[in-house]
């Protein structure tokens, strides 16, 4: 049994590969374990990379979900190969190409969270903390929610989740499930300037969402992964190349729409998913905020935090 403390990184590369391809590997991200299973190679060294500082829980232990990723057998072990997921002897999606094995890993990630986790109201939002003041970014693909998320979170920002926000019904925090930040396409050319500091993982190119490549968060987001935040800001951010920076507040009828609109599980949860959210966005501040300069950008959510120019500054008025 591994002892609680243990990161990714405590094991050798022949202990991780040899726990992957064997009784599993299993991760703790936030509130949830993920015991991993997979014989590829190259996907085991890219979990070794982004996943380092993670905590690992004892590997005969309880896992939330036990996730497979393999090589296909037969002539497509040889011939275009591919990585297939599987979930408790379970194939939910069709394989993918073999170098796309850490997307779907990923992907798989999400998905076993978007389908499972209803004890919490499940939003398609990135969200942030700094000094007491959590943000909350509702968008769709294409909003440039990641490339912000990854720029604040290579500024001090302690990352919660990029991809989905986690709220809890009894009381409405925020929990956190730091995981590596998705970059598509031009955004990671934009990141890998914006923070070279910051450790990323291989691109990977002519995915479904074109090509990706992922951000490993501050070992200090990861460290305070047991720390619940208090919801004080709702952005809907929108990349718009060239345009001025802007921010416009929302009523809060429109703010509960909005965010209703990128909620997983929201008719799932029924009067509970009602009331989660309406508390939640009676207790925040929401802005529609433009943005295509990330340096203006950082100025604008430092002023959220109280560490800048006043948000009056910014005011699309």
């Amino acid at each position: 049994m591994l002892n609680t403390q243990s990161t990714v990184s405590s094991l050798a590369a022949p202990e991780l590969r040899r726990r992957c391809a064997g009784t599993g590997l299993v991760l703790r991200t936030g509130p949830f374990s993920c015991r991993v299973r997979t014989d590829i190679p190259h996907l085991v060294d890219t979990i070794a990379l982004l996943y380092a500082d993670y905590p690992l829980a004892p590997d005969d232990g309880f896992a939330d979900f036990d996730v497979t990723l393999r090589r296909s057998g037969g002539l497509r072990r040889w011939f275009h190969p591919q990585v297939g997921f599987e979930q408790d002897g379970i194939t939910p999606f069709l394989p993918l190409p073999l170098a796309q094995a850490h997307p779907m890993f990923e992907w798989v990630m999400n998905w076993c969270v978007s389908t499972k986790a209803h004890s919490y109201l499940l939003i398609h939002a990135a969200v942030l903390e700094r000094d007491g003041c959590a943000v909350i970014l509702p968008a769709p693909p294409g909003s440039g929610k990641s490339t912000l998320c990854a720029a604040l979170a290579s500024r001090g920002w302690r990352l919660l989740s990029d991809e989905m926000t986690l709220v809890r019904p009894t009381d409405v925090a925020l929990v956190p499930m730091p995981r590596p930040v998705s970059l598509k396409n031009a955004s990671i050319g934009v990141m890998q300037a914006f923070a070279p500091q910051a450790v990323f993982g291989p691109a990977v190119p002519e995915t479904v969402k074109g090509t990706i490549a992922h951000m490993r968060p501050s070992a200090a987001s990861i460290a305070a992964a047991g720390r619940v935040a208090r919801p004080t800001h709702i952005m809907f951010p929108r990349y718009q190349a060239g345009a001025a920076t802007s921010l416009a507040p929302m009523p809060k009828a429109r703010m509960f729409m909005g965010v209703a609109d990128n909620a997983f599980n929201y008719p799932i949860l029924g009067a509970t998913g009602f009331d989660t959210l309406a508390r939640m966005v009676d207790a925040c501040e929401g802005f529609e905020f433009c943005y295509s300069s990330l340096d203006e950008a950082m100025a604008v959510f430092d002023g959220l935090a109280g560490s800048t120019a006043p948000l009056a500054a910014w005011d699309a008025a």
